[in-house]
């Protein structure tokens, strides 16, 4: 009687158990949603997935291997770990996307970490600047709380995919490792970008509305600058939010300087190509021509190399902010409105 009572509980126990499928379903809803598609990819995926009206939707998938994805919602884009037998309920809001954003299902407490994990990250780890910029005892202390913070997260390790988890480990260990070996050499090169310290200046750069204007012109103002040519995309790209942010801004106390780098000699784009594109875009803002493109004296003291490049200074000439958030970023917005 014992083993036939045996044998029922595990037959009762195996036939509970839910079989996984062989292809991963999401579902949910997104609130204040104005898309119509949603769009899961990868290099060998690109699922469109229908969004209804009341913002719900529902889809499957099969992926050729697990790893990460990527997920969009017009705008909105999150990373997705996924594998076949996932059932992923998500629920988010359009208009504050990764703060609403949740799972709940199969393969939730993995995406659910990478959700905190992106939150982390643009909240509270930072860039390596962050870190270069802080003297030695500041900088010692800053790793060691990150330690423990990313320690924390990966408390619930057995919860989460060993994968991910693998992953994790690896990357945070090879963050810890650049951190420490480029210390000595970076901090030389950031910490006389330290908040407050003065600026660099720019003197008498050609102003697209005539005249000539320098740094020293705009004290009494924040001036946000944005360093660009014709030449850069990724540039070009964040026009629309620059210009959405004048407007926003306008008539409070920061100066919009736009100082183009195009090349002097005409070998990639030019003067003539500047004021070209200034007019036929209606450009807003300051727009100046630095003197002589990335050679400039204002350009090698904040050793600028690529573009765009975003600087801020403060009404009394002094640095806010060497490399400071992309028009297209939240935060400068959430910046700007500190500013008195």
């Amino acid at each position: 009687m014992k083993k036939l009572l045996v044998l029922l509980l595990a037959v009762s126990l195996f036939s509970c158990k839910k079989e996984l499928k062989d292809y991963v379903t999401i579902s949910g809803k997104i609130e204040n949603s104005e898309s119509k598609v949603l769009i899961i990819a990868s290099q060998d995926i690109n699922k469109e997935i229908k969004l209804n009206e009341d913002g719900t939707f529902s889809d499957t998938l099969k992926v050729s291997q697990k790893g990460f994805y990527s997920f969009t919602e017009g705008e909105n884009r999150t990373a997705l770990f996924l594998d076949n037998g996932y059932e992923l309920e998500m629920t988010a809001d359009a208009k504050d996307f990764l703060n609403k954003l949740e799972y709940k299902g199969i393969g939730a407490e993995t995406n659910n970490y990478i959700v905190k994990k992106i939150k982390f990250s643009q909240n509270d780890l930072g860039t390596p600047k962050d870190y270069f910029m802080l003297d030695k005892k500041e900088f010692d202390e800053k790793v060691t709380n990150l330690k423990t913070k990313l320690a924390e997260m990966l408390s619930n390790k057995a919860d989460l995919d060993s994968m991910l988890v693998a992953q994790e480990e690896t990357g945070n260990q090879q963050m810890f490792e650049f951190l420490s070996q480029n210390y000595e050499a970076q901090h030389l090169i950031f910490a006389k970008f330290k908040k407050g310290s003065p600026s660099p200046k720019f003197v008498n750069y050609e102003n697209f509305k005539g005249g000539k204007t320098s740094l020293d012109d705009l004290k009494g103002k924040y001036v946000y600058i944005d360093v660009w040519a014709t030449w850069c995309t990724p540039c070009l790209n964040e026009i629309p939010a620059l210009q959405a942010l004048e407007k926003e801004f306008q008539g409070k106390n920061i100066e919009f300087v736009s100082i183009s780098v195009d090349n002097v000699d005409g070998t990639r784009g030019s003067k003539n190509e500047w004021k070209t594109m200034v007019a036929e875009k209606n450009l807003g803002g300051m727009q100046l021509y630095a003197d002589k493109d990335f050679q400039s004296d204002f350009m090698t003291a904040y050793n600028v190399n690529s573009i765009p490049r975003f600087i801020i200074i403060d009404p009394n000439g002094n640095i806010v902010d060497f490399d400071a958030p992309r028009p297209s970023d939240p935060k400068l917005k959430e910046l700007f409105k500190t500013f008195k």
